[in-house]
């Protein structure tokens, strides 16, 4: 079978409406995200064959049942990092911070979430999805359930670590596998299967405000010594920590009874499996009674992917999880500005997100509110705010003149904006509404750019390059709780600072060359 003469440098990573490969049969061809054939043209004809069998079987209640199931991770990982934020100031209240300037708890929680980004992200390309699915959110709701037990400062950051170490690999697993059985004109899928990340952290604010609200010891005013917090007054992050373990624990027994997850055909064609990729789509189509043209002998005729005879443990295979996210001139710079784009995140969330509860309790003493109830109500009123998010953000990632990427820039625009205005907050009215407003706009970005990432990965390195994003964006995360320990948080300069970041972001995001609107993902 003859192939297209190789292209020259400046067209290598070009997005492409035709395969390289333009001998595949007329069905199979449509538009993906950018053309692989310069790379692998037998991997690029098989992946486009699959593409095609998923969208011919269409949309099932199997996927309706992924999106559940895989929004699950995204509620646990954000319901974590919110956890961990909003506990960090009754439990040092507590035991006492060991260090002085360190907040140990969110340092432990962002390690944890480092590890278990690069860990389940290299892994899950290495031996597949189903382990990380199954096994991840099991860890974190044992973990965390034994965190609330936990009789000092020190042992309760180890089993934070732990936790964010299993919850780290979630939202990276959960949006890829879901993008990697979704047919491609319901990819906007992906981006509404974030309105879980806010109902997770929505859940939280609304145990915090029954638990931390009525069970916690109080802060003083801004100078004034704390009065001694015993463990019988302050039980509210305990009982917090017990109940998001134990509703963590449900959902992973969910995952493992409701559906028996199969690897996705995506990844599957990248090891060289063609008769398992047959198989489970054959399994899909004839459960809801669904068309499938694919055959086993049509994916054989296209020939062998490179290098599957090989051990997926092989120093070449694995070198090339890596190596193949820079394959070509514009693949290198599309993966580049991402990286850059989760690095800045990891700066900017931490800075506001992890530190609002101290914020949100000072400015309530300067608006003359000093109530744990009202602290704690306006919390999970901003949390529920957000669910809006996504759902507004899955609608826009449709729209001819936004897409993806002018989604992401509105969502990062206007999220800058509202944190610049959040800084002249004066009442509690000013401040619910304002932050009300920033939790809905950061929701478009946010959920936009969890489903973005792995639309523009390859499929046989997709989770690595998505842990590796994830991983950037921890190391930035770390290095802004440093400074941020090191500084006064509880002045307004860590919102200019976010403010000034979501609108670099705005400038990064439109940088990025690939829109995959209306294009298939490889």
């Amino acid at each position: 079978m003859s192939q297209s003469p190789s292209p020259s440098a400046d067209e290598k990573g070009v997005i492409s409406s035709v395969q390289s490969a333009d001998d595949r049969p007329s069905h199979f061809r449509g538009a993906e995200v950018y053309d692989i054939g310069v790379i692998d043209p037998v991997l690029a004809k098989k992946v486009a064959a699959v593409n095609d069998a998923i969208d011919e079987i269409g949309l099932t209640p199997y996927h309706w049942k992924l999106f559940c199931l895989n929004g699950f991770g995204y509620a646990v990982d954000s319901m974590l990092i919110v956890l961990q934020g909003i506990t960090q100031p009754m439990i040092e209240l507590e035991y006492k911070n060991p260090h002085p300037k360190i907040k140990g708890i969110s340092m432990a929680s962002a390690i944890g979430l480092l590890a278990g980004a690069l860990f389940w992200g290299f892994s899950a390309d290495i031996i597949g999805r189903k382990i990380a699915f199954n096994a991840t959110l099991f860890i974190c709701a044992i973990s965390t359930i034994l965190a609330g037990a936990m009789p000092n400062y020190v042992s309760f950051a180890t089993f934070v670590a732990i936790a964010g170490f299993s919850a780290g690999g979630n939202y990276i697993l959960d949006s890829t596998v879901f993008l990697e059985f979704v047919p491609s004109k319901k990819a906007w899928l992906v981006t509404l299967l974030s309105i879980w990340w806010a109902v997770g952290y929505t859940v939280a604010g609304l145990f915090a405000w029954a638990f931390l609200s009525n069970y916690s010891c109080k802060f003083g005013p801004p100078g004034v010594k704390p009065a001694p917090c015993a463990r019988a007054d302050n039980m509210g992050w305990r009982y917090l920590h017990w109940s998001l373990g134990a509703l963590t624990l449900v959902l992973s027994v969910l995952r493992v009874t409701v559906l028996r997850l199969q690897h996705p055909a995506k990844w599957l064609i990248t090891q060289g499996r063609d008769a398992e990729v047959v198989e489970n789509l054959s399994g899909i189509a004839t459960k809801y009674n669904r068309p499938l043209s694919l055959t086993l002998e049509q994916l054989l005729a296209y020939g062998e992917v490179s290098d599957t005879r090989k051990s997926p443990w092989s120093p070449r295979r694995i070198r090339a999880h890596v190596s193949a996210l820079f394959e070509t001139r514009k693949l290198a710079y599309s993966t580049t500005i991402l990286f850059l784009t989760w690095a800045i995140i990891g700066i900017a969330y931490p800075l506001f997100y992890v530190f609002l509860p101290y914020y949100l309790a000072l400015r309530g003493y300067k608006a003359g509110v000093s109530s744990n109830y009202l602290t704690w109500r306006n919390f999970a009123v901003n949390k529920i705010c957000g669910l809006f998010g996504p759902i507004i953000a899955a609608y826009l990632v449709q729209t001819k003149f936004l897409g993806r990427r002018g989604t992401l820039a509105t969502g990062s625009l206007l999220t800058g904006i509202f944190l610049f205005g959040y800084t002249q907050v004066k009442t509690p009215q000013q401040n619910l509404g304002i932050v009300c407003a920033i939790s809905v706009v950061s929701n478009i970005f946010y959920g936009t750019l969890y489903a973005y990432t792995p639309e523009i990965l390859p499929s046989a390195h997709r989770a690595t390059g998505s842990g590796l994003a994830v991983g950037v964006n921890r190391v930035m995360g770390i290095i802004a709780i440093i400074v941020a320990s090191y500084s006064d948080v509880t002045t307004t300069a860590p919102l200019f600072i976010c403010a000034a970041l979501f609108f670099l972001l705005t400038l990064t995001v439109l940088a990025l060359p690939f829109e995959p609107r209306g294009r298939k993902s490889v």
